[in-house]
């Protein structure tokens, strides 16, 4: 049974707050009392469309401050500001998964911002990073890596909390369905697999992760309710929420390796074209590899290694997004 200490409020400073994911856990933060400062920057949100009135309305009920996140000077005097904080949250991440933006945010950011919440006295890190490392081929995941190994080697108490895929990353297809289009999958449908967990019950673990002995000096793969799901049953759950009879288009894989290569080849002369390649390969790392917990002896991705929490479904998800309950905000990481 796990240890759960009595959850005094605390001192808290955000990171990526203005994220959806960091939205969600502000809130969640404040709601159970702590005390939650938000350094974010002066233009953030998707495209940078979010000025400073626009965060400090969305961060409801925190301390919204203003700063550059890759300069180390900007965090220790407009973040910190000489002031006692418990612990660092950061749900930061790259936004486009860019090698050279994957290494300047996921690492170089976080770990000036370790070095200087370190040595400012903060005594815990709890972490957003992504089950997708476990089998890293990709730049922004070595990145990820790389600072989760200097975390985990920096002394504080640390959570790493790797979920699996976001209600908003299946979300792409849900207005092209609703326009009487087919749902596309890679191969048959059936290539990979995850536990799609929400923003709410996700921001509720990273908050549990402050207050539970059971969730800190460990990485924690993390999933949201019920079976793990292939793309093809994500696409029969949205038309079953519509009420529309599921009709599918197959794409190959080898559509996307040809995709690649050609950018790849361009991409020697033409950087735009090199970074499309990039995006390209992180396309198809989604439709091969499973979000799930990868088991090394046997090979093979575990769905029932794979951990839980929560009790929202991505079936409630697609149907607060037909009836506009919900709005689509997927930002700079839409695919479809």
């Amino acid at each position: 049974m796990r240890s759960r200490r009595s959850p005094p409020a605390q001192r808290l400073i955000v990171l990526g707050a203005t994220g959806t994911i960091g939205v969600a856990t502000v809130r969640a933060l404040v709601q159970r009392g702590h005390e939650v400062v938000c350094f974010v920057r002066p233009r953030a949100g998707p495209g940078g469309a979010l000025g400073l009135k626009d965060s400090k309305a969305l961060l409801c009920g925190a301390n919204v401050r203003f700063g550059e996140i890759t300069d180390p000077a900007s965090f220790e005097r407009d973040g910190l500001c000489g002031e006692q904080f418990d612990a660092v949250v950061s749900c930061l991440a790259s936004r486009t998964g860019d090698p050279a933006d994957a290494w300047a945010i996921d690492y170089r950011a976080h770990e000036q911002a370790l070095r200087a919440a370190r040595n400012a006295g903060v005594r815990q890190f709890v972490l957003l990073s992504a089950i997708c490392v476990q089998k890293p081929l990709l730049g922004f995941q070595l990145a990820k890596l790389a600072f989760e190994k200097t975390l985990i080697e920096s002394g504080l108490t640390y959570s790493i909390v790797r979920p699996t895929a976001f209600f908003k990353s299946l979300s792409g297809q849900v207005e092209r369905v609703k326009r009487g289009k087919s749902f596309l999958v890679f191969g048959n449908g059936a290539l990979s697999a995850c536990k799609p967990i929400s923003d709410r019950d996700l921001a509720n673990y990273l908050a549990d992760c402050l207050e539970d002995d059971g969730l800190q000096n460990r990485i924690l793969p993390i999933g949201g309710p019920g079976e793990a799901l292939t793309p093809r049953q994500q696409g029969e759950l949205l038309f079953s929420v519509l009420g529309r009879p599921p009709r599918f288009t197959q794409v190959p894989v080898a559509l996307l390796d040809t995709v690649i290569a050609f950018l790849t080849g361009l991409g020697r002369w033409i950087p735009s074209l090199a970074a499309k390649a990039e995006l390209a390969r992180i396309g198809r790392y989604y439709a091969t590899e499973s979000m799930l917990v990868w088991d090394p002896e046997t090979g093979r991705y575990d769905a029932d290694a794979t951990p839980t929490t929560g009790s929202d479904t991505l079936a409630g998800f697609y149907a607060d997004l037909a009836s506009g309950a919900v709005a689509d905000e997927r930002g700079d990481h839409a695919v479809f």
